[in-house]
C-alpha cells in the first residue's frame, strides 16, 4: 500500500532538518544517533527516522554500525581533499556548459545570488558569525548559479551534494577567508559575464584549493 502523503510529507521534512543539523554541524562528526532521544527531538517514529538515517548513510554523512546503530559520519584530511577535487571536477566542467547556454536570464539568476551573498560576507567580514548559515546557503546559492545553465538536472543535483559533503567541513571549521574569498567570488561573477572559461576554471581552483587549506589550518584533522 502507498505511503500516505502526509506520512511522506512528514518524513521528507525531518529527513531535510536533521541532514541540515549535519551539514551545519549542530549535529557534529561522530555523534551517536540514539533513535530515542532523535524520536524526541524531531518528534517522528522510530521506523522513520531508520529509513531517514539510512538514506544519509547512502549520502556519506551518516555511519551505519550494524547492530550498534548510527552516528554521524566522522571527517579526516584525505576525505576533505578527496570531496574538494570532486567538487572541483563537477563544478568546472558545468561551468564550461552553462558559459556555453547562459543566457539573460542565466546573468540575472547570478548577479541575484551574488549580491545577496556579498551582502552576507559584509557580515561576516565584521565579525559576526551569527548568521553563518545563511552565508553558506548564499555561498551554494551563487555556485549553483553558476552551473545552472548547464542543461543537466543530475549534474546539478549530484554537484549540490558534493558540494554540502564541502560545505560541512567549512562549518565544522566556521571556515571564513575574509577579503580573499569575497575578491574570488567577484571575479567569478566577472569571468562568467565575460564567459571566460579559462580565468573561471583557475578561480575555482584557487577558490576551492585556498577553502580546503583555510578550513585546515583552522581545525587540523585525523585520517580515518
Amino acid at each position: 500500500m502507498p505511503m500516505d502523503i502526509s506520512n511522506q510529507t512528514v518524513a521528507e521534512s525531518t529527513y531535510k532538518r536533521i541532514r541540515a543539523d549535519i551539514i551545519f554541524a549542530r549535529l557534529p562528526p561522530g555523534r551517536k544517533l540514539k533513535l530515542d532521544k532523535l524520536k524526541d527531538d524531531y518528534a517522528t517514529s522510530v521506523s522513520t527516522l531508520r529509513e531517514i538515517l539510512n538514506r544519509l548513510s547512502s549520502e556519506g554523512l551518516v555511519t551505519a554500525e550494524g547492530q550498534r546503530g548510527f552516528e554521524v559520519a566522522a571527517i579526516s584530511e584525505a576525505d576533505l581533499r578527496e570531496t574538494a577535487e570532486l567538487r572541483l571536477l563537477l563544478e568546472t566542467h558545468a561551468l564550461a556548459q552553462s558559459f556555453e547556454n547562459g543566457d539573460v536570464e542565466w546573468e540575472a539568476r547570478l548577479v541575484s545570488a551574488h549580491y545577496k551573498l556579498a551582502r552576507m560576507e559584509q557580515v561576516m567580514a565584521t565579525g559576526d558569525t551569527s548568521r553563518a548559515e545563511d552565508w553558506k546557503r548564499y555561498d551554494w546559492e551563487f555556485h549553483q548559479a553558476l552551473i545552472s545553465a548547464c542543461g543537466s538536472k543530475l549534474l546539478m543535483d549530484t554537484h549540490s551534494v558534493v558540494f554540502d559533503k564541502y560545505l560541512r567541513y567549512q562549518m565544522v571549521a566556521l571556515s571564513y577567508r575574509g577579503d580573499v574569498a569575497s575578491d574570488e567570488h567577484q571575479q567569478l561573477l566577472d569571468a562568467a559575464m565575460k564567459r571566460d572559461q579559462e580565468t573561471a576554471r583557475k578561480l575555482l581552483v584557487q577558490h576551492i584549493q585556498g577553502g580546503v587549506e583555510h578550513a585546515l589550518a583552522r581545525k587540523p584533522l585525523n585520517d580515518g
